[in-house]
């Protein structure tokens, strides 16, 4: 894959790499040429989202604890603690750039469960509109066993999933999946390029390499294959030196996995293929053409709304003549619809005191028949 030719980036840090591994502190040098990657990389366009983890660690650090002996409940406390010193640390080293960042945290629920992860969508896109960076982490506080990921691999591939990503890069502490475990055999193979995770290259992985981090190379395949259905890139790759985004741009040895598909034609396929409709609108013809040549559905071309959905749900597009144009995802619930339907979007904060967006249906959750 060209790098060059991305558009939205998702970087996962682990937590081996946010420490020094001789005095156990924080790589403030290594954070700092991170900072200088974003800086690079949004200098050329490019939209960039930070899956980071360390706040558990930081906080073991800082009550002088080891993180192997701690009950779930120790972990939520540890979580609390570090995370402050986390952001702290990404906010001082992103300033040098002149960069802001914020905070997201997530949990499994809230990326699995579609109102949710659209919620989290929009928050980030609205986020990357402003300038700022995005700091993504599990939120350890509040997540129990049942609704945790127990590694930001996984997550950082669903964070790429529910943002239209195109480019996910998973910086470790390793070049790449290898033919079998490294660290047995030197000789063994570096596979530089991916294009379907079958049982051969499940095989290939190993365990965890790292004290500080739960992710190993099983979680990281796990990723690839939420990555690939997203037709999302993934790339793993050793980010043990500094700048390790620009060393990636530079050749620097990688696994590649790469998709068949775009992430806009996955989501797509993905609202055809498994969301039920579960109400519906009838729009006029100037909206269907408007359709047909690419636009989003605004609330003034639409003329009835039929059945009860919520924001998020599928609906089924339909002409003056009840045929079916196509299905999509509301960006208002039916009670909503009905009170904007016929108005003009920049009416409807007026009307329901509140505005998520000018579209009814936005053109990247609308598929045509």
């Amino acid at each position: 894959m060209k790098l060059e030719t991305t558009k939205r980036i998702v970087i996962k840090i682990g937590s081996s790499l946010l420490f020094n591994k001789e005095n156990n502190k924080l790589n403030k040098e290594w954070l700092i040429s991170l900072a200088e990657d974003v800086s690079f990389l949004k200098n050329q366009n490019k939209d960039v989202i930070i899956v980071s983890s360390g706040a558990i660690a930081l906080g073991a650090k800082d009550l002088n604890l080891e993180m192997k002996e701690l009950s779930l409940d120790k972990h939520q406390a540890l979580a609390a603690i570090g995370q402050i010193q986390l952001m702290i640390a990404f906010k001082n080293a992103f300033e040098k750039y002149e960069s802001k960042i914020s905070q997201i945290l997530l949990t499994l629920d809230d990326t699995e469960k579609r109102r949710r992860s659209i919620n989290a969508r929009r928050t980030i896109d609205t986020l990357l509109k402003l300038n700022i960076t995005p700091v993504v982490n599990e939120n350890d506080t509040i997540a129990t066993n049942e609704i945790k990921y127990g590694d930001n691999d996984r997550l950082a591939a669903r964070v790429a999933q529910i943002t239209g990503a195109d480019c996910l890069i998973l910086l470790s502490n390793i070049n790449g999946l290898y033919s079998a475990d490294p660290k047995n055999n030197e000789k063994l193979k570096l596979i530089n390029h991916v294009t379907e995770i079958n049982s051969t290259i499940e095989d290939m992985a190993g365990s965890s390499v790292s004290n500080t981090g739960k992710g190993g190379m099983k979680t990281k395949v796990m990723a690839a294959k939420t990555a690939l259905s997203a037709g999302c890139h993934m790339a793993i790759t050793n980010g043990t030196v500094n700048n390790p985004v620009q060393a990636l741009f530079n050749g620097r040895p990688c696994t590649w996995f790469e998709p068949n598909k775009t992430p806009l034609a996955a989501r797509k396929q993905w609202i055809v293929g498994t969301m039920k409709p579960v109400g519906s609108v009838v729009i006029d013809d100037g909206a269907k053409q408007a359709l047909i040549k690419g636009s989003s559905l605004l609330p003034a071309g639409i003329v009835q709304i039929s059945g009860e959905f919520e924001r998020g749900d599928a609906i089924e597009i339909l002409s003056k003549a009840k045929s079916k144009i196509g299905i999509g995802l509301a960006s208002y619930s039916s009670i909503e619809g009905i009170k904007i339907m016929g108005h003009k979007s920049n009416e409807i904060g007026n009307i329901l005191s509140y505005s998520y967006r000018e579209e009814m249906i936005h053109k990247d959750d609308l598929v045509l028949l």
